[in-house]
């Protein structure tokens, strides 16, 4: 039986439209609305390649979900990069890990003035009443919900500066506007904190808070709690007028500094006021899971490496060798206290990223599971099942299957559910002995399988995706 990992890194060409899938199982009467997923479809890019995973032509796909029916569809987004390659026949903008050739003149002109690409191939959103996919580039592509068809990029209306911002924006439960970071590159460079109302119409940016940083930290997401918007800055840096120089992408001029700390930074959501910041060991995270206030305590829930491994990890030249990544992360809290002082705790053994949690209930809140994607302790491969873990406990469930790999679990919430945990997990799950994906939808409590829908192809391995109902 084919078991290889490496199938949900060859590339979806098609882009297909399927009214019903067949569903194995009890499909649940009461699921409805949309599941987006968003991540890379192809690494070739006509004469470019991509070196990694996070680079690759962002593709969309939607699964639609009324009376116990699945319906599915996929759809490259027509990207400024996607476009370029279409035409030229290779990439015209950086990535990640990925740039064009080009002159001395040309690579200062771009970090001057820089052109995005807009490949957004990271996670799905809505943003002042669109439907948005996001990367770590400033500028969401808007997509249309029904058809998949790209909208076009987002020109805020603002005169907001910066390059790095978040793929993960947080809404805030009160009041429905977008809270967000974007990091701006300059002789002074900085993280500005901001929000965006939550009405429809062009969004504008307003900057709330701006913390000032000699050689600005690579910050994947953030924290946000009731009264906080919450920062970790890791020892993870560029230096800016370094970056000017080498022509090399924005990846290789990342330097692991660990005898730096790993500062944490509180800014008032409301006054834009720094309320603290706290230093701990070094470490680098992707993922928050939560962050809650509790006991005069700022309380931050994390998946933390102990170095930047796992970025090196994921270049696709790493991803196609025979040996699969070995960097897992570790599920800590940390509890900031008035003061200054920081500690943490390891809440279970088991490892785990793309953590979800009941989120609409219990972001900002104290609360007691999170679901991700796990894999083998012994073996350290690619991760191969997913995770419910109780924080309160440490307690875990897990699912897997022979030759299966699962995608981010995201929490749907049934109606009138009674528990923080009544709902159910959608999961996109490659089958390599099969050679096809699925659509895993698990009981979020007990957590066992109620039912599947299969699609007659593979997915590639993605990142992110979100449920509208």
């Amino acid at each position: 039986m084919n078991t290889d990992h490496r199938l949900g890194f060859s590339p979806l060409e098609g882009e297909f439209e399927l009214d019903a899938l067949p569903v194995e199982g009890s499909m649940p009467m009461w699921l409805r609305g949309t599941l987006f997923r968003n991540g890379p479809g192809t690494w070739g890019a006509g004469r470019t390649r991509m070196r990694h995973w996070f680079d690759g032509l962002a593709m969309l796909h939607r699964f639609g979900f009324h009376g116990g029916r699945v319906s599915y569809a996929n759809k490259y987004l027509r990207s400024p990069q996607y476009l370029h390659v279409q035409r030229k026949g290779r990439i015209g903008y950086g990535e990640f890990a990925t740039d064009p050739c080009r002159s001395i003149f040309k690579r200062l002109t771009s970090a001057f003035s820089p052109q995005f690409g807009s490949n957004a191939s990271v996670s799905v959103h809505k943003l002042a009443g669109r439907f948005v996919a996001l990367t770590e580039t400033p500028l969401p592509v808007e997509f249309d919900p029904e058809t998949l068809q790209t909208v076009g990029v987002i020109e805020y209306e603002d005169n907001v500066q910066g390059i790095g911002t978040s793929p993960h924006p947080h809404n805030d439960p009160k009041t429905g506007e977008a809270f967000n970071t974007i990091t701006h590159f300059s002789r002074h460079c900085s993280y500005k904190i901001f929000r965006i109302a939550a009405q429809a119409g062009a969004p504008r940016r307003e900057v709330m808070a701006e913390i000032p940083a000699s050689e600005p930290a690579y910050m994947h997401s953030f924290g946000l709690t009731k009264h906080y918007v919450v920062l970790a800055e890791y020892p993870l840096v560029v230096n800016p007028a370094k970056m000017l120089l080498t022509g090399k992408p924005y990846a290789e001029n990342l330097q692991w500094k660990p005898e730096r700390p790993t500062r944490f930074h509180a800014v008032n959501k409301e006054s834009g006021v720094l309320v603290g910041s706290w230093e701990t060991e070094a470490f680098f995270a992707f993922h928050h899971v939560n962050a809650f206030e509790k006991g005069g305590e700022i309380v931050v829930d994390l998946l933390a490496y102990p170095d930047d491994a796992v970025i090196q990890d994921h270049y696709m030249d790493a991803l196609l060798s025979h040996e699969a990544p070995t960097a897992a992360a570790e599920l800590r809290r940390y509890r900031l206290r008035p003061g200054g002082s920081a500690s943490y705790e390891v809440l279970t053994g088991e490892p785990l990223e793309l953590p979800r949690i009941n989120y609409d209930a219990h972001n900002g809140r104290d609360y007691s599971y999170v679901y991700g994607i796990g894999q083998n302790r012994i073996t350290q491969g690619w991760p191969d099942r997913l995770v419910k873990v109780d924080v309160r406990n440490g307690s875990t469930r897990t699912w897997c299957e022979d030759g299966c790999y699962p995608g981010e679990p995201v929490f749907i919430p049934a109606p009138n559910g009674q528990g923080e945990d009544s709902g159910v997990i959608l999961s996109v799950v490659l089958d390599t002995a099969a050679g096809t994906s699925f659509l895993l939808v698990m009981n979020a409590s007990s957590f066992t399988e109620e039912a599947r829908a299969r699609v007659p192809h593979h997915i590639p391995f993605g990142f992110h995706g979100q449920h509208f109902g």
